[in-house]
């Protein structure tokens, strides 16, 4: 695929080029701020954009809206934000329109190399990647919403999968729960979060994610 990087960290940036080169990767572009970066994209049209939070000039949220302004302008470019800390108002920011095409990892995942591939991979195939801390963390937060609290262990830990935006086979795989178990754990989950079902499981990753932001 053909991607671009914004990464103020040199050392980082340098490093997934290095890797996203070894896996035969086309990195198009490498930009150390935000600034050019929808330039960038409108003149390269990447597959994907692999962008920082915080960066130049004032490391505060310039790749965040800047990865916003992708969704909005170029809708066939998927973007992977990354993240040093959970950021709650990022992570919803981002994910609060479409949760099609993109992802959002904490840096300590790329270290993790076949996970952040994988992140990687299912975001360009159209589907989410939800850091399992930010996951976990929106879950802790939210328990004290009612239908939330009703959730059985296992539905929890299937619904913690499905907002990282597995599909049922993975979670199954993951798990190590059978394909039906599976499919019966998230029928429930969803009748007692009121949402609608569907069997496009990004969609079902905002679902969750609105639900539990609200």
């Amino acid at each position: 695929m053909r991607v671009i990087l914004a990464e103020d960290s040199t050392l980082l940036r340098e490093g997934l080029v290095r890797l996203l080169a070894e896996e035969g990767h086309e990195v198009v572009a490498a930009l150390g701020d935000a600034v050019t970066l929808l330039a960038e994209v409108e003149e390269h049209r990447p597959d994907i954009v692999v962008a920082d939070v915080r960066m130049p000039p004032t490391h505060t949220d310039e790749g965040l809206r800047a990865a916003v302004a992708i969704r909005e302008r170029f809708p066939e470019v998927s973007v992977l934000v990354l993240s040093q800390h959970v950021e709650r108002n990022y992570a919803t920011q981002l994910l609060s329109s479409n949760a099609e095409r993109v992802g959002y990892l904490l840096k300590d995942r790329v270290a993790q190399v076949e996970e952040f591939l994988d992140a990687l991979v299912r975001v360009h195939a159209g589907g989410a990647a939800i850091d399992p801390e930010v996951v976990r963390q929106l879950l802790i937060r939210s328990t004290h919403v009612d239908p939330l609290a009703r959730l059985t262990p296992r539905e929890r830990t299937v619904l913690e999968a499905l907002a990282q935006g597995y599909a049922n086979t993975a979670i199954a795989e993951r798990l190590h729960l059978s394909l039906s178990t599976v499919e019966k754990n998230l029928s429930s989950v969803f009748g007692k979060l009121e949402l609608p079902h569907t069997t496009e499981y990004s969609r079902r990753t905002l679902a969750v994610l609105r639900y539990l932001e609200s």
